[in-house]
């Protein structure tokens, strides 16, 4: 469940909560609980009427007042502050990251509590409410019968000179990179949520290797402390005029900015995965909570069948899904009952892995382990109570059916894609992704914008190693642009999958686009070796979070380019003539 920020002894707040969160609030006190989002506002969002249900078995008032981010009214604020004179507390409301409700909560207050008091209460429950203080202090005075300041419907907060949307293993690696090369730069990152996570760790805590409590880390600890941190979503660009709106509404300023929001799981694209998940026998190393559930699943399982999908791409860590078949099978074998298991491998792609230097080898696995290999399989429903799944299954002809599958174990890969916020603005491309040039991470219409990681449109593998390649690459372009100057620095599409192919030994893929081999030591990269697996499963944490994460940019070193650019003639005029020196 999401933390949850006590305002007063009345009411509470909290991000987005899940139908199986309401037993535990009625258990520890509260009486009611207010949902502030519209239905239908985001991938993975529970509908309000099941809120309902769920809260009301569990003896908790329950009321849906839905405000949209970023517009919140008059009649917003009056019609919470109505709700909140007649309903029983404790109260707990929420939105998608607890800001709309303490912004209500806020302006509902105004009238009767200083507006310096509503943001000191605010900021200690780490919810940065300046950009509502014009507004605050308009309902204040008015209450007061004071001379009300002329004042616009949003305030624009500072201006930064490089703001970060997103506080993963992007944004955080990026800025530790900007700050390692301008300690001075005025930097924020936008992030809403309080934790950090080692995505990369999940596939180990689904095979018995990792805890999964070391791939959890608070986000306090893991954003550069010389930049500031804002706990808040954002809600759009606006890059014609250089600002970033936040779901409260307010506007942040930049000089350069960094799109890295990383992507959203889309559970709801397969027909009743969300009610299966975490029970019958379903379950993915895709999310946090799930992966230990994997590692449960595989202990218990002595016979039946298990199928392992693998969504269209693109996807983060693509060889992932693969890579829980290969350790589960692996665990089957030395128990001696992978003979009496049926092992599916449900592919929507075409091939088992999109670099074709590594398929002779992943393959003497796939016949190891007896796996039947399912391609153009694309999972779209599950029925967990009666174990089975339904794919859509394209033949050679290209003619399409449904076939349902019997499962005793379901391992579930969600469709993915670019968070909303970002396929509906002007900086996607057509596929819904960040727009970016594919050398210098650089947005091609506006030349002060840039991305990095699983959100970028680079034709390369979505990995966090993909990250420590492109965090300095970018961190040197931006500096370059802030300096008046074309970016230099290029990126040669660099990623890493560190293939699991048995517990103790990793094929340690890097490549680059085209699909050209990259590998960082003197080794047959398609050779699977136990030293890989130490680097894998002993280092790769460490290097992660104390060194990508901090700026060390060990055997990360940006190539450049051999000529000088010239440097876009306007912040949103981004062409640029590459000029031979001399």
């Amino acid at each position: 469940m999401q933390t949850i920020k006590r305002l007063t002894p009345f009411i509470s707040v909290a991000a987005q909560l899940q139908p199986a969160d309401m037993a535990l609030l009625a258990g520890i006190g509260f009486r009611c609980v207010i949902n502030n989002r519209p239905d239908n506002e985001d991938e993975g969002q529970p509908a309000s009427a099941a809120m309902r249900v769920a809260a009301e078995a569990s003896g908790l008032e329950y009321h849906h007042l839905p405000v949209v981010s970023g517009q919140i009214s008059d009649a917003d604020v009056a019609a919470f502050c109505s709700l909140l004179e007649r309903v029983r507390g404790p109260v707990l409301a929420f939105c998608r990251t607890g800001t709309r409700s303490v912004s209500l909560w806020a302006l509902a207050e105004a009238h009767h509590l200083d507006p310096q008091v509503l943001l000191q209460t605010a900021q200690q429950a780490n919810y940065d409410l300046n950009g509502l203080l014009p507004r605050l202090e308009q309902y204040w005075q008015s209450a007061n019968d004071q001379p009300l300041p002329a004042a616009g419907k949003f305030a624009v907060t500072p201006r930064y000179d490089v703001l970060v949307v997103g506080g993963g293993a992007a944004g955080c690696a990026v800025t530790a990179s900007l700050l390692k090369r301008d300690p001075d730069l005025r930097i924020a990152i936008i992030e809403p949520r309080d934790q950090h996570y080692y995505q990369p760790g999940w596939t180990l805590v689904g095979a018995g290797v990792f805890d999964r409590a070391n791939t959890e880390r608070a986000m306090s600890r893991c954003i550069p402390a010389k930049a500031q941190w804002i706990c808040a979503a954002a809600q759009a660009f606006e890059p014609e005029h250089q600002q970033v709106v936040l779901e409260d509404g307010s506007r942040i300023g930049y000089r350069a900015l960094v799109v890295c929001p990383g992507l959203s799981l889309d559970w709801d694209a397969i027909e009743g995965a969300r009610e299966s998940l975490g029970k019958f026998g379903v379950t993915s190393n895709y999310a946090f909570e799930l992966a230990p559930y994997t590692w449960q699943l595989v202990q218990s399982l002595r016979h039946g069948k298990a199928l392992f999908t693998q969504p269209p791409m693109p996807i983060k860590c693509a060889g992932a899904p693969q890579k829980a078949m290969y350790l589960s099978c692996d665990h089957w074998l030395k128990q001696g009952v992978l003979k009496d298991i049926q092992v599916d491998f449900c592919s929507a792609g075409a091939v088992l892995f999109g670099v074709a230097d590594f398929v002779p080898g992943l393959m003497k696995y796939v016949e190891r382990y007896g796996a039947q290999l399912q391609f153009n399989n694309r999972l779209t429903a599950i029925d967990g109570p009666a174990g089975k799944a339904c794919f859509n299954v394209v033949d050679a002809d290209g003619q399409s059916r449904t076939e349902e599958r019997e499962f005793d174990l379901l391992h579930v890969v969600p469709p993915q894609h670019a968070p909303e916020f970002v396929r509906q603005s002007a900086l996607s491309n057509a596929d819904g992704w960040f727009e970016a040039e594919h050398e210098t991470l650089r947005h091609p219409r506006f030349g002060n914008i840039f991305s990095l990681g699983d959100v970028c449109s680079a034709p390369n593998a979505k990995t966090a190693a993909a990250v420590r390649k492109q965090a300095p690459v970018v961190a040197e372009n931006v500096l370059s642009v802030l300096n008046g100057k074309g970016p230099r620095a290029i990126y040669d599409g660099y990623g890493s999958c560190p293939l699991t192919v048995e517990r103790g030994k990793v094929i340690l893929a890097e490549f680059g686009y085209g699909g050209k081999l990259l590998p960082t030591f003197p080794l047959d990269p398609r050779v699977p070796r136990r030293l890989a697996w130490r680097l894998k499963t002993q280092w790769m944490p460490s290097i992660y979070f104390d060194m990508m994460l901090k700026g060390h940019e060990w055997l990360a070193e940006p190539k450049h380019l051999d000529f000088e650019p010239r440097p876009a003639e306007a912040p949103n005029a981004c062409d640029f003539t590459q000029e031979k020196k001399g």
